[in-house]
């Protein structure tokens, strides 16, 4: 009798107040009429496909459509149209409801032309030894004054380190590295469908007098992503030892000087430094093949220094670093084979 007392109240004063006239407990009540299971929830239905009722109905969209799509106004915007029904007393919709029509109707884009850039593909290029794959770039040397700069170009086998070729100029020009570029593929003996050539997006790297000088000697041409700093990372190094020598000057006085100071760096570079990144031989050695006979001088000393005292090293007899076999940059990722 509770029960049914408290059903029939509840329509009038909710469930809640029912048990508290009655004084039936409120939770058993609803666990004796409480659905198991639960009934299944309606899918819901997404907000775009529910019907709406002030939504216009499909006779007077296609009186839109057919106004939008007339003589009189194809040349005019959907907002031109809209005013001029309006003064003319005439309301069809809103303008967003008239550019949403066009818009469902594929019937709205931009009437300008749009340049369309093409996917910048990230260089993976790899070089198994030396005239395989060369960076090049330009960077500014301060001269005398403020805002006066030398531009100096240099051309890197990534492989050996070796500057195969460099210059400094008043300026930045595609003309110009294109001689640097003709000069230094001539003197290192560069045949056809050899070479690599990379450097980032420069307006002289990616000009059309390199571009067409490439072509003609057979070298492919790489360059940089936007925007990505580590895809020249080659010639962003040689740089940074250029700039971070004690002797390097904070200004050049001259081209003159600056071309002097170049001409002992790069001496210096290529056949004095130790690089290591090539197992601390120097460039000249790695890009002209004589490296192996450095490295069996090496081994011979310290198979010298083992004998003399074996007990010195612990581990193993030393050895003199292993010469590299390849450089990359970006170099593809080895996908891990699945096992068994």
């Amino acid at each position: 009798m509770t029960d049914q007392a408290v059903t029939e109240l509840a329509p009038h004063v909710g469930v809640r107040k029912a048990c508290e006239l009655v004084g039936a407990p409120q939770a058993g009540y609803y666990r004796r009429h409480r659905h198991s299971p639960a009934p299944a929830r309606p899918a819901p239905i997404p907000h775009r496909d529910r019907s709406q009722p002030r939504a216009l109905n499909a006779t007077e969209q296609q009186a839109i459509l057919d106004v939008l799509h007339g003589d009189r106004f194809v040349d005019a915007s959907p907002a031109e149209v809209w005013a001029t029904l309006l003064d003319e007393g005439v309301y069809l919709g809103s303008q967003s409801t008239f550019y949403r029509l066009l818009r469902r109707a594929g019937e709205v884009r931009e009437r300008r032309a749009q340049a369309t850039h093409p996917a910048k593909v990230k260089p993976e290029l790899i070089a198994n030894a030396s005239n395989e794959v060369w960076s090049w770039d330009i960077t500014k040397l301060r001269g005398p004054a403020t805002w006066t700069y030398y531009y100096l170009y240099v051309i890197l086998d990534i492989f050996s380190r070796y500057v195969v070729g460099w210059m400094v100029a008043h300026r930045e020009s595609a003309a110009l590295a294109e001689v640097l570029i003709r000069q230094t593929c001539a003197k290192q003996g560069i045949g056809r469908d050899q070479l690599t050539i990379h450097a980032d997006r420069g307006s002289s790297m990616t000009s059309k007098p390199v571009a067409f000088l490439l072509a003609d000697l057979g070298i492919t041409q790489s360059h940089s992503r936007p925007h990505v700093s580590d895809d020249n990372p080659f010639s962003e190094a040689q740089f940074k030892t250029l700039k971070y020598r004690p002797d390097f000057p904070g200004r050049f006085p001259s081209i003159e000087a600056a071309r002097v100071h170049c001409q002992a760096f790069f001496g210096w570079y290529n056949d004095e430094h130790r690089h290591t990144g090539i197992a601390l031989h120097t460039p000249a050695d790695v890009h002209y093949g004589t490296a192996a006979i450095t490295r069996d001088k090496r081994a011979g000393v310290l198979d010298a220094a083992y004998a003399d005292h074996p007990e010195r090293f612990v581990r193993k007899p030393p050895q003199p670093p292993k010469l590299p076999t390849i450089a990359a940059i970006n170099p593809p990722e080895q996908k891990e084979e699945p096992t068994q």
